[in-house]
């Protein structure tokens, strides 16, 4: 019998050491919080004589982590919800000739978020394997602003070396810390929230997008995948109001694990939650898209850096005269915390 308990006992360290004592830092039980999201566009300044407008409204999708119902879009023009890649959603409005010179379109629905936590980091639930998951290629790919040129790999090496990491997930771990430790969240001056690398890495300092390029960019280089969602965080101060911008956050895959969900951003905000972030996401939030450079059939432009905001092209050239806004209220049954 002691030998058993014995055994078990050095089973459960070795866990915690492997999730970089993951187990410590999460409740037993997920959390939810339910919320009813408004998102409007408003479109101005259409130029006259404008043959063709289009505007594209990211629509949020379901995951495990989240449940979208009620969708309601009010549009003065027809509309109709297409499906990109990833699993990516969108509304579209295409009008011709358009008489007014403004429109608004608001889009209501109602979100289930569940705090997404990678149980199998604490040896739980079936392993799963990579084969299983699509686009798992396009996770180890460069994207525009992160290319995985020499310079990136030679500074995630470098992380690597420095950190004698050896597995994936001690790989990931120490790039996390690196970056938490060496980036400041600021968003002073110009150039923060491209996610450029390059410039990330050489000022150390910015907002998600500029976190998470450098976490995305230094996994694929050493061979991790990885990959790049925005959304919104949901405030925990007050059940309802408006959301000023945009959150964005990561995940890496880790073969016999999965997904690994982690936010750099809000740890190094936060550094009481570091271990939290490192293998959770909070259900402080909506996921809306997932990946960058994508493209917006029939557009006619770049693909976009990211995809949070309404976008709009009249005649094919981009029309930057746009307000947004976005409101939530909490619903019953939400089980608010204070991860934040």
């Amino acid at each position: 019998m002691q030998r058993i308990i014995r055994k078990n006992a050095w089973r459960n360290l070795i866990l915690a050491i492997l999730a970089g004592a993951f187990v410590a830092s999460v409740p037993d039980r997920p959390r939810e919080r339910t919320v009813e999201f408004t998102y409007k566009a408003l479109v101005n300044d259409i130029p006259t004589g404008a043959k063709k407008v289009d505007l594209w409204i990211p629509v949020p999708h379901d995951s495990p982590f989240q449940r979208i119902t009620n969708l309601v879009i009010n549009s003065p023009y027809p509309y109709q919800i297409d499906t990109l890649a990833y699993g990516n959603r969108l509304v579209h409005i295409r009008i011709a000739s358009p008489q007014k010179t403004s429109f608004t379109v608001d889009m209501r629905f109602t979100a289930l978020r569940k705090e997404h936590i990678q149980e199998r980091l604490q040896g739980n639930n079936p392993p799963e394997t990579a084969s299983s998951q699509p686009d798992m290629n396009r996770w180890l790919q460069p994207d525009r602003l992160v290319p995985i040129d020499g310079n990136v790999k030679r500074w995630a090496q470098d992380v690597i070396d420095k950190a004698n990491a050896k597995t994936d997930l001690e790989k990931a771990r120490a790039i996390y810390n690196h970056i938490i430790a060496t980036v400041k969240y600021d968003k002073t001056g110009t150039g923060w929230g491209r996610g450029d690398i390059y410039y990330a890495c050489d000022v150390r300092r910015g907002n998600c997008s500029d976190f998470h390029a450098i976490f995305i960019g230094y996994c694929r280089a050493v061979g991790i995948p990885a990959r790049f969602a925005i959304g919104f965080s949901l405030p925990t101060e007050r059940p309802a109001g408006q959301i000023s911008g945009y959150h964005c956050w990561a995940e890496f895959y880790l073969n016999g694990v999965g997904w690994v969900p982690i936010d750099a951003s809000e740890a190094a905000k936060n550094p009481a939650k570091r271990e939290y972030f490192f293998g959770a996401h909070d259900e402080n939030r909506i996921e809306f898209t997932i990946g960058r450079d994508l493209t917006l059939y029939p557009q006619q432009q770049e693909p976009l850096n990211y995809f949070i905001y309404p976008y709009v092209e009249a005649d094919g050239k981009p029309l930057t005269t746009v307000d947004k806004a976005f409101t939530y209220q909490n619903l019953a049954g939400s089980t608010v915390s204070s991860k934040k």
